[in-house]
């Protein structure tokens, strides 16, 4: 910094910041460098919570292999203990710092490690088999429940006062507060033990035996059949929620003035619904659709125990139950991935609908 002395004043000159600091800046301030780099704080500090959690949870996995070798098979607690340490690739004994940063080493190059419960396995290829029967059944119920929960929640607004807006309301608000494992286990209960109409037994996995994966129709429809279950309970859980907020928006949407303007032009009742009042109240759906898509694996974790369907979510009550730790940090990664994700993918969809949210409000 010079001073600059003259008879009438004094100026100070303050030296130009460097061209890379204003680089640094500009990028530092911008909407999408934001959001990423607050998507990765998130995932690398719940990825570090998870870590220390698991193993917080009672018992070893070594301890719970000892215990069931003991109990199932009588095995004294030194024959049990040897064929443990002996199939376990795990020292459980080693410092938690170390193996947390010899985690996140292996993270750092795509390793997840190997499964506990099953040594020679990746963690990598364990999601990767049971992952797609989950993103088929849940995937399939969300897309179902929204499209019939907007539809029906258009009805709810038109019809709003009359005894079909009061029947419909009520089946909503009946079926969104059921959590989705006490509706499985009604279903269970009232259909396949009392009345005996669904078949459990022949649904149970993912697939019939004989029937392998391709581009067949008989693989599709078995497919369908076995996933039918979880699929039902996931559209009745949460088809009331999208009727709801459809209703809500769609109210909002008809007291707007471009409605009235539409009808004051002769458009039929027909297009103004489309058009104006339908496509202007999904808008606000469609980030909640996002942020959903992200809970589509947890949202298995209860549901696919019950129907004994094999997917992620069956695998992570399995890890649970056999404190596999490295399956439950590769499940919970991928989880939290997700979820991180779809909230992102929400706030870019907001910052396009609202470019204000880009500019800080200004």
């Amino acid at each position: 910094m010079a001073v600059a002395a003259s008879t009438d004043k004094v100026v100070i000159h303050h030296p130009e910041r460097p061209a890379i600091w204003k680089s640094l800046a500009g990028f530092s301030q911008n909407f999408l460098v934001r959001r990423l780099f607050r998507a990765f704080l998130t995932i690398f500090f719940v990825t570090t919570l998870i870590f220390f959690l698991v193993r917080l949870l009672p018992g070893s996995p070594i301890e719970v292999y000892i215990n069931q070798q003991m109990t199932q098979y009588g095995y004294s607690y030194d024959q049990a203990s040897n064929q443990a340490r002996a199939l376990f690739a795990i020292d459980t004994n080693q410092p938690l710092v170390i193996q947390y940063f010899n985690y996140l080493g292996h993270l750092a190059q795509g390793d997840m490690g190997m499964s506990i419960q099953s040594p020679g396995t990746s963690v990598g290829s364990i999601i990767a088999s049971r992952l797609p029967w989950t993103l088929f059944s849940v995937g399939l119920g969300l897309l179902i429940g929204f499209a019939v929960g907007v539809g029906l929640g258009m009805v709810m607004a038109y019809k709003r006062g009359t005894w079909i807006d009061s029947a419909l309301t009520s089946i909503a608000s009946l079926t969104h507060s059921i959590p989705n494992y006490i509706l499985a286990l009604l279903v269970i209960v009232i259909f396949g033990v009392r009345l005996g109409w669904i078949p459990f037994t022949d649904m149970r996995g993912s697939l019939s035996s004989g029937v392998h994966p391709g581009w067949t129709f008989r693989f599709f429809a078995d497919a369908l059949y076995h996933a039918s279950l979880p699929i039902a309970v996931y559209v009745l859980t949460q088809v009331g929620g999208w009727m709801l907020l459809m209703k809500s928006s769609t109210i909002s949407a008809l007291e707007e003035d471009y409605v009235t303007a539409a009808r004051a032009r002769g458009i039929s009742e027909f297009r103004v619904a489309v058009l104006y009042v339908g496509r202007n109240a999904i808008l606000p759906l469609f980030t909640q659709l996002t942020i959903a898509i992200g809970f589509v694996v947890g949202g298995s974790l209860l549901i696919e125990p019950i129907f004994v369907y094999e997917g992620i979510g069956a695998e992570l009550f399995k890890a649970i139950q056999g404190r596999d730790y490295t399956l439950l940090q590769g499940i919970f990664l991928m989880i939290t991935t997700c979820v991180v994700l779809a909230n992102l993918a929400a706030d870019l969809l907001y910052s396009r609908l609202d470019p204000r949210i880009r500019t800080g409000g200004s």
